[in-house]
């Protein structure tokens, strides 16, 4: 009985010593009965709960650099003795200040594109590349002449977004949070929306480093 017991634990070790090896982090997204949605790291659903299981892979371990060895310098040749017009040359260089060099000028990059920070009803926040969204029917409370709720998506009201552009100033940082966002979103995405979102992740990406934002 012991020995069987020992096998046990030894067959359930391997795979998180595994686990451990590749750096995989596993994300937890877990619905209650009332439909709330949390995403938990490494911690599964409690019970009750639906559970929908995504792992990410972790960064690959790349190993050190190790410089090869420097060969040796050659010996350096004997210097020729100078003649005096030579020597007259050279205490003329010397006295005279050196010419630098112009330097290319740097390729010119555009500023990024116009970005702004919109507000919503519900006093909640978000980036976007259009500065005039749709308006979005947003479901209402309704009572009956009774006042007991009648079912959800009886009526609604239209809701426009405010949207402020970004100042110059402002809209590097901007980008760069609005990159953290969509690949926040993909990373934590359903299997069937991240090949579109991963696309949208090199896309806006791809906006920032090719802006004076990348320089």
């Amino acid at each position: 009985m012991l020995r069987n017991t020992i096998f046990v634990l030894l067959a359930l070790a391997s795979p998180l010593a595994a686990h451990a090896q590749n750096g995989d982090v596993v994300i937890y997204r877990c619905t209650d009965a009332k439909g709330k949605l949390t995403i938990q790291n490494g911690t599964p659903c409690p019970k009750g709960a639906k559970q929908e299981k995504r792992t990410i892979q972790g960064p690959t371990v790349v190993p050190a650099y190790t410089p090869p060895p420097k060969a040796p310098a050659p010996p350096a040749p004997a210097k020729p003795e100078a003649t005096p017009a030579a020597a007259q040359q050279a205490s003329a260089a010397q006295q005279s200040p050196p010419q630098t060099a112009e330097k290319a000028p740097p390729a010119e990059r555009l500023p990024p594109p116009p970005i702004f920070q919109c507000n919503t009803w519900d006093n909640d926040s978000y980036l976007s590349e259009n500065g005039d969204p749709k308006p979005r029917c947003v479901t209402l409370t309704t009572t009956d002449l009774n006042g007991a709720p009648v079912s959800p998506g009886a009526a609604c009201e239209m809701k426009t977004d405010q949207c402020q552009r970004v100042p110059d100033g402002q809209a590097c940082e901007a980008w760069k949070k609005r990159e953290r966002e969509v690949e926040s979103t993909w990373r934590h995405a359903r299997a069937e929306d991240k090949q579109s979102l991963q696309e949208e992740f090199a896309r806006v990406t791809q906006i920032y480093a090719d802006s004076k934002c990348g320089q």
